[in-house]
């Protein structure tokens, strides 16, 4: 009986995405500890569920969760729709039409899997990440588009997790990576976040109206000051010059006699010496001398550990 309960609160939640505790327990004739409970076993399944106390609070799960594509087969899915299809001319009642309508959503979402929008496939997840990445992005899509206002759950590249109520004015995509810049509510200004590091995202439910920025307002250096930045000088063999020209772009790479070489200003931060190593001795530094030296003797403890 916990567990029809459990599945049909998560249920629920699909459909609704936000519901009181109250309604929850008078719907399943069970007391409101048990609710919170089977509530608290869901998110340790995994499940993005949320609790918000107070006269708008409620029980709401994560817009960008949907159903394993497991969950039901295609011809599972085809059986119920046609069955529902074939009892709705039949019969009138509107929850049948309703789980119908569901229903063939969560077909057309499965065939989606990475589509955003229109004529554009995004798929910008971790290998193995199937779906979850391309969710987000139609979520944070569909808030830039109407303006709707968004509670994220992120995590900052130091590690910092917090969250957030936005307002997502543009989505960007810079060097193979996608942000939304949006007002935080936190901070009282704007903020670009990193999609990649959005754990889930819900709709609020309010809407919001978007403030007039310019082009030249959108910080495209993501949060790096000028002081922050380095300018390379490389060398790059050539079995290394595709994985260079996506890193840093070919427009930054000219090729001089027998090699290639490239100068652009890039984030120095601890990544970079990492994505030097990366290419295995295929790309020499030329200037700056200091990351010359970090790259040395990063290598040279490799060296030690193995």
């Amino acid at each position: 009986m916990k567990y029809q309960i459990m599945i049909k609160m998560l249920m629920l939640l699909l459909s609704r995405r936000k519901v009181r505790a109250r309604e929850i327990a008078e719907r399943y004739e069970i007391s409101l500890r048990s609710v919170y409970r089977y509530v608290e076993e869901l998110a340790v399944a995994g499940i993005p569920i949320d609790v918000a106390r107070g006269r708008y609070g409620g029980i709401s799960i994560a817009d960008t969760y949907r159903l394993p594509v497991g969950y039901f087969t295609k011809d599972e899915y085809n059986a119920a729709i046609n069955a529902l299809s074939a009892m709705s001319s039949q019969v009138n009642d509107d929850a049948i039409v309703t789980a119908l309508e569901k229903l063939q959503q969560q077909v057309k979402r499965e065939r989606a899997d990475t589509a955003v929008s229109g004529n554009i496939i995004v798929d910008g997840g971790t290998w193995g990440d199937t779906k979850k990445f391309s969710e987000k992005m139609a979520v944070c899509e569909r808030a830039v588009n109407e303006s709707l206002c968004l509670d994220i759950d992120y995590i900052s590249r130091s590690g910092e997790h917090s969250r957030r109520i936005i307002d997502p004015h543009v989505l960007i995509f810079k060097q193979n990576v996608w942000y939304v810049y949006a007002f935080c509510h936190t901070k009282q200004s704007f903020r670009t976040f990193k999609i990649g590091r959005i754990k889930s995202a819900r709709f609020t439910g309010k809407g919001f109206k978007k403030r007039e920025i310019s082009r030249e307002e959108i910080p495209l250096s993501f949060g790096y000051r000028s002081d922050e930045l380095v300018e390379l000088v490389l060398e790059i063999e050539k079995d290394k010059l595709p994985d260079a020209e996506e890193w840093i772009g070919i427009d930054n790479i000219e090729p001089r006699g027998n090699k290639f070489i490239a100068e652009v200003a890039v984030p120095d931060d601890d990544g970079l010496v990492s994505k030097i190593l990366g290419f295995g001795g295929g790309v020499k530094i030329l200037s700056p001398e200091s990351l010359r030296q970090k790259v040395t003797s990063a290598a040279q403890r490799v060296i030690d550990s193995i």
